[in-house]
């Protein structure tokens, strides 16, 4: 009798154990807008329910408008989804707070690119897994080289060889035309910085804007636009050095994969080839960011399991390969580098391959603040514009750049 009641007991108890693991919703935070929101409800309904429905998981998208600081509020207040967004500019402050589920041994990362994986890995723990990514390129304009008769830019270029060909450009096209299109920002100058070796932060944490290194970078930048080689883009009524090039005035742009987008709508006509970031004579390398951002798990949820399971199927190879398919973002995985999408013979497809290529070749850091946030960035972009501006030595600029560096607080 005793044990009939036992065995009752122990059904009772499987039985609602099952049932605890039915009917789970995992809710997943990210931006809201116009992009993001369409994008991630796609990708779940293609992918994640599919692959997750058999265990009783359904998934809701839950963005925020105003995302890191709602985060922030959400994961103090307990209210943050199972699953969300980790920027990688913003991931070593949200990774300090704790509440961030370390995900060794839980997740296999040998399938990412390492960089990737470092980005998000702090101390040893890995906290995210990158869902998609952008580096710098080289595009150049196909006609301005062509009129100029001064060969493409390749990937064997220097900063050096480079600025030669840019100089010859100018020199032949004359007033009206430009090498280049440089912004006063650290999300594109810092890439040369990164090819000298130049270490964003030290063993305390401290950065080093008087390191040779840094300062050779910061000159080699500053001059093209003093030499009058290069523009700011409000010097030639653009937002930003993607206009600049779109306008066919400028002979090369550093930007992303976003431009190859903005192309294709803005000038599909322009022809251009997109080369890998030129190497510094110093050292041999090259430098780059990795602008990206992470799935992560939210330490507090109380699906874990099933946390995991969505990530996974967000991060599998058939909602990768959409993605890529679809000339949104370049994925994460390793094995896309022979994907076929990279050898169609067309500007944009050509384009993402060298900026997967990127991710991969040379000293590439993650585009962020460290534990600063966004502030750590701006003293540098005030020296970068002064000196472009001629307002300012770039001596001068670069120890007040310093100055106002040491005076941040965390």
């Amino acid at each position: 009798m005793k044990r009939t009641a036992l065995l009752g007991a122990t059904l009772v108890l499987l039985t609602g154990s099952a049932l605890a693991q039915k009917n789970v919703t995992i809710k997943i935070n990210g931006p809201g807008g116009d992009v993001d929101p369409v994008i991630v409800n796609d990708l779940i309904n293609r992918f994640v329910k599919p692959a997750v429905a058999k265990d009783g998981i359904n998934v809701v998208y839950e963005p925020f408008q105003d995302y890191n600081p709602q985060l922030t509020i959400a994961l103090s207040s307990g209210n943050a989804g199972d699953l969300f967004y980790l920027q990688g500019e913003q991931a070593q402050g949200f990774i300090a707070t704790g509440r961030i589920l370390p995900l060794n041994g839980l997740v296999d990362t040998k399938p990412f690119v390492d960089n990737l994986v470092r980005a998000f890995t702090v101390s040893g723990k890995v906290y995210g897994i990158a869902k998609d990514f952008n580096t710098l390129t080289l595009t150049y304009n196909k006609d301005i080289f062509d009129e100029a008769k001064v060969p493409y830019p390749t990937n064997n270029e220097t900063w050096d060889s480079l600025a030669d060909k840019l100089r010859r450009v100018k020199k032949a096209l004359g007033d009206g035309y430009y090498g280049a299109c440089l912004s006063a920002d650290f999300a594109r100058m810092g890439a040369i910085a990164y090819a000298n070796g130049w270490k964003q932060f030290d063993a305390n944490g401290k950065t080093n804007l008087l390191d040779p290194k840094f300062v050779s970078a910061f000159k080699w930048y500053t001059d093209l636009v003093r030499e009058k080689v290069a523009v700011q883009p409000s010097d030639i009524s653009a937002g930003w050095p993607g206009e600049c090039f779109k306008n066919g005035k400028t002979a090369i742009a550093l930007e992303g994969g976003w431009l190859n987008s903005y192309l294709k709508d803005q000038a599909p006509n322009l022809q251009y080839g997109t080369a890998l970031l030129p190497k510094s004579k110093a050292t041999g390398k090259r430098g780059n960011f990795l602008y990206t951002v992470a799935w992560a798990v939210n330490a507090r949820t109380k699906n874990k399991d099933a946390a995991l399971k969505v990530l996974k199927a967000l991060t599998s190879p058939q909602a990768q390969q959409y993605v890529l398919e679809s000339g949104l973002a370049i994925p994460s995985r390793k094995a896309l580098t022979n994907n076929t999408y990279f050898k169609r013979n067309d500007q944009a497809a050509r384009a993402a391959k060298v900026v997967f290529d990127g991710a991969s070749n040379g000293t590439v850091n993650l585009y962020g603040f460290g534990k600063y946030g966004p502030d750590w960035a701006q003293p540098i972009n005030a020296a970068l514009s002064a000196v472009m501006s001629g307002q300012s030595s770039a001596e001068a600029a670069l120890k007040k750049a310093q100055a106002d560096l040491n005076a941040l607080k965390r």
